[in-house]
């Protein structure tokens, strides 16, 4: 069962200053304004570009002003342009707000909002050093503004283009009192670079390349630490390349910085963006053109999130972003889709009638997304049932339930553990503070954490998400069991796919294995759906499977109990579980499936390490083990054995499928494996053809494919090893040899003579050794002339 959203207006700009003001401005011009809002959510700032006086650039709009003075900016041409519109920590009065409007040539207007007086100018401070400097991009991040500046060169006869690495990332400190503004020395934080997109978060800036004109350049993005003076570099495609902290100015060269990494940084495939912004949570978000939504985090590692529909986007389709809680929220084409940002499910998706939508600041409400339109102010909120409540005092006696099995499985002691002697003890501090979390939200919904101590205030915050989304998956229980019989089918189905993802999310003991096990017993078609979505299996436009589940999923889809741990009691491993629901709802992707666990395998285990999965049983002969328990045989059992075998490219397996095929007497695919796997190892290549040199001296069903057979022979193979191989695995006659038979199936010197041809005709291995050092000049050279 999905949450129904609802959409409802909940101003119509008449609780703003000016509000009819507010609304002509949205509805004026056919390009989009630029609408900022303060993170207190009382104001709103809307910029106006290319628009000529007298109609004003930048106007601030407050909610239910009580008067005082308004902002309005607006300038003239050749007028450097208005680069930066940014809200500051405000100086702590309650009421009070920072703006800062930055301008290209580095002169910043510190403004001042303060209830009764309005916005007054606080002080005009000059960002940059240099006259001749240009800010193309700002941020502000804590208690600095972070740039970045174009130094153009002192020659004015340079062409420009040649002079890519004209380009520096400066900060400064700026502290707003309520009397004035502190400006702090300039800083570089990286010189001679090229120009960047500079993009805050709470903890860090994202360096973003500006420019794709330069392919070396525009593979890789920077982060920057404040707090530990360190750069770091990711590529989407590769994730976490090299780190590097900062010790003094002559470090933050961007050409020093990359110096360890251009042959790396040279084979990366260039970066595809089209629209970037920040979470909430500190990480970035990117749209690629094709429309995936992908997110960096502040470490370098990459994940992806979604892909929205509607195919490639455009140059110029404007994409909105922002995040509320673990909900992404992305306005595309007059379409919202909500998702979530953790696990990458569409949670809705809803065609809005609005021309131009901004989304704006909804400090409180995470669950409410605030959207600003023509119209006026939306809000699109998730309903809940009204009884939602009361299946959380059940949840606090559940947390002592589960906290006594999960201490006693750890104790030493042969005394019982009850839930009431867990609650009188005082030992265990653990479920004491989860459950006065619980009954906290209980008692005080929508309402800030009060009557907390600070350490379990702070939990709370920690563990909110979460928190929440185990109410919801309770209140789902509730609702499977209350709702009608033509209901049950789909909540059923969404049950299982939350209880699916909460199991694969937590520890993969034997317990939670019996469960899913279970779950799979009663709710197959549900539970192969669950599946697919928690590893996001799907198909890419070339027709391969894909899987996009995060590490922590593959390892406990790999890394669970095996059969050997769980005895006979009828339990399988996950992986198996798996395999088997392949079998029932999708058996051709089954080998695609097992050749994608081994690619994780390979990656996030040592080879032949015995803590990886590879390490006791083959994927692939645990797949085969599947498919041997299903009770009916057909022929597409032996072409799924036939991939299961080939899709694992072992040297046993390939060979066990080699002869496999010609037990089938599928000559044509028995060539075409040779083909494709003798490229794998030389030892390999003597094995198939070994093993095909035998089944031609036996029968002439390969003398058709000699052609492609014989390319085949290694290189170490002579004459004499070629016939020994013939003479070894011809047919025994009953009857005495005759010179001249007149069965056509026997061997003949003819079909063996191109064979034979090509291994006298080829050179000797050791007269390739000597060949470099028979051509050599001679030794010792000739004696130079000499001087008189």
């Amino acid at each position: 069962m999905k949450p129904a959203g609802t959409l409802r207006q909940v101003s119509d700009f008449s609780d703003f200053s000016r509000g009819h003001r507010l609304q002509e401005l949205l509805c004026q011009g056919e390009e989009p304004s630029h609408v900022l809002s303060s993170p207190d959510g009382q104001h709103l700032l809307v910029l106006q570009k290319n628009r000529t006086p007298p109609l004003p650039q930048v106007v601030a709009f407050q909610r239910h002003s009580i008067g005082g003075a308004d902002l309005e900016r607006n300038w003239q041409q050749p007028q450097p342009a208005l680069v930066g519109l940014l809200f500051l920590q405000s100086p702590g009065t309650s009421g009070s707000s920072a703006l800062a409007l930055v301008w290209e040539h580095g002169r910043t207007e510190v403004w001042h909002f303060v209830v009764a007086l309005g916005w007054q100018l606080l002080q005009t401070l000059e960002l940059c050093q240099g006259a001749r400097a240009r800010i193309l991009s700002v941020c502000s991040q804590g208690a600095s503004l972070v740039w970045c500046e174009e130094r153009p060169p002192l020659d004015a006869h340079l062409d420009m283009s040649k002079c890519a690495f004209r380009f520096c990332v400066c900060t400064r400190a700026l502290e707003v009192g309520e009397h004035g503004v502190r400006l702090g020395t300039l800083r570089i934080v990286l010189h001679n670079s090229p120009e960047y997109q500079v993009l805050a978060s709470p903890q860090h800036v994202f360096l973003v390349p500006a420019t794709a004109s330069f392919a070396t350049i525009s593979k890789f993005l920077l982060i920057w630490h404040p707090e530990k003076a360190k750069l770091t570099i990711t590529a989407p495609s590769a994730g976490f390349v090299h780190s590097k902290v900062l010790r003094s100015s002559s470090e933050s060269d961007f050409r020093k910085l990359l110096l360890g990494s251009v042959g790396l940084l040279s084979c990366l495939a260039p970066l595809d963006i089209h629209t970037s912004a920040v979470s909430n949570s500190g990480g970035l978000l990117l749209v690629s053109t094709k429309g995936a939504v992908n997110m960096v985090e502040p470490d370098g590692t990459q994940r992806h999130v979604f892909d929205l529909e509607g195919g490639p986007l455009a140059q110029g389709s404007p994409v909105q972003l922002k995040t509320f809680g673990s909900i992404l929220a992305c306005v595309l084409a007059g379409v919202l889709y909500l998702v979530n940002q953790n696990s990458g499910r569409l949670i809705e998706k809803k065609i809005l009638n609005m021309k131009e939508v901004h989304f704006l600041e909804s400090p409180g409400e995470e669950d409410s997304i605030q959207l600003l339109a023509q119209t006026g102010i939306y809000s699109f909120s998730f309903s809940k049932p009204e009884d939602s409540s009361r299946s959380e005092p059940c949840l606090v006696e559940m947390v002592f339930e589960e906290a006594c099995r999960y201490y006693q499985r750890r104790s030493l002691s042969s005394s019982k553990l009850t839930v009431e002697k867990l609650k009188k003890g005082g030992v265990f501090q653990a479920p004491v503070a989860l459950a006065a979390i619980l009954q906290h939200s209980r008692c005080q919904k929508q309402k800030p954490a009060r009557g907390l101590q600070d350490t379990y205030a702070k939990l709370l915050s920690t563990m909110s998400l979460e928190l929440q989304s185990y109410m919801s998956l309770e209140l789902l229980k509730t609702c499977v069991v209350c709702a009608p019989e033509s209901e049950v089918e789909s909540y059923c189905e969404e049950l299982v796919e939350q209880e699916v993802s909460r199991v694969l999310h937590s520890d993969m003991d034997k317990d939670n294995l019996a469960y899913l096990n279970s779950v799979f017993a009663s709710f197959p078609k549900a539970a192969w759906k669950a599946t697919r979505s928690c590893l996001q299996l799907q198909q890419n436009g070339d027709g391969l499977l894909v899987a996009r589940a995060t590490p922590e999923v593959w390892k406990k889809v790999l890394g669970g109990p095996q059969q050997e741990e769980m005895g006979q009691n009828g339990v399988v491993p996950l992986f198996e579980l798996i395999c088997a629901s392949f079998l029932r709802f999708k058996p051709k992707w089954l080998p695609s499936f097992v050749e994608l666990t081994q690619q994780y395998v390979s990656i996030s285990w040592a080879y032949s390490s015995k803590e990886g999965p590879e390490g006791r049983v083959p994927l692939y002969k645990r797949a085969l083990g599947v498919l041997a328990r299903k009770n009916k045989c057909s022929k597409a059992d032996d072409e799924m054995e036939l991939e299961l075998l080939l899709c694992s490219k072992r040297p046993k397996a390939v060979l066990q499928a080699l002869h496999l095929l010609v037990r089938l007497k599928r000559w044509q695919r028995v060539v075409e494996v040779a083909e494709k796997f003798s490229k794998l190892s030389p030892l390999l290549n003597k094995e198939i053809f070994t093993t095909l040199l035998a089944e031609f001296a036996q029968h002439r069903e390969l003398d058709p494919y000699l052609d492609m057979l014989w390319p085949l022979c290694p290189a170490e193979l002579t004459a004499s090893d070629i016939l020994t191989v013939v003479l070894q695995h011809l047919p025994r006659s009953q009857e005495d040899p005759v010179p001249f038979s007149s069965e056509g199936n026997q061997l003949t010197v003819g079909l063996l003579k191109p064979l034979l041809q090509r291994v006298v005709q080829r050179p000797c291995v050791q007269d390739e050794m000597y060949s470099d050092a028979l051509q050599s000049p001679t030794f010792p050279p000739p004696t130079p002339p000499r001087e008189h």
